[in-house]
């Protein structure tokens, strides 16, 4: 079993360095994103935080997601979870600060919508924001994208 997930591994790495790179046509417009790959959707003074499309395409399948605990607060730029993928184990970031008010409990039985659906059904928690200011500090849809492309082209 070891070594066919290790093969499988080392297939997925060999397939995703030999393929042309892929645009990013799957950035939403009407998000916020963090340098980190979160992004965030605004409602009043809640906010729905997921990790974008880019950052779970780079990770691969995701296998579990650590999800707080409703009524926790989180910081921006701080870790409030980890996306554990067949390939490694990342810290999920908050774009804002605030309460936890609601998780995404589907998450528990099936992780993979993070990769199916990031913008969707793949979301992780919903937060009650505590200083919406700090959206100001957020990249806009074409800056993500420039940003991500700069990205990339470093590696």
């Amino acid at each position: 079993m070891a070594a066919r997930l290790l093969w499988a591994s080392r297939a997925a790495s060999y397939l995703r360095i030999s393929t042309f790179p892929r645009g990013f046509a799957s950035v939403v417009k009407d998000l916020k994103y963090a340098d980190t790959h979160e992004w965030i959707k605004v409602d009043g003074t809640s906010a729905m935080v997921g990790i974008t499309d880019h950052a779970q395409d780079h990770l691969g399948d995701v296998v579990y997601v650590e999800l707080p605990e409703v009524g926790s607060n989180v910081t921006q730029g701080k870790n409030f979870g980890a996306v554990e993928s067949v390939k490694a184990t990342s810290d999920i970031n908050s774009p804002v600060s605030g309460e936890v008010v609601e998780v995404n409990s589907e998450l528990n039985n099936s992780p993979g919508l993070v990769n199916a659906s990031p913008y969707k059904d793949g979301w992780i928690i919903k937060v009650k924001m505590s200083d919406e200011g700090e959206l100001n500090s957020l990249m806009d849809s074409d800056q993500y994208t420039k940003f991500c492309e700069e990205e990339d082209a470093k590696h």
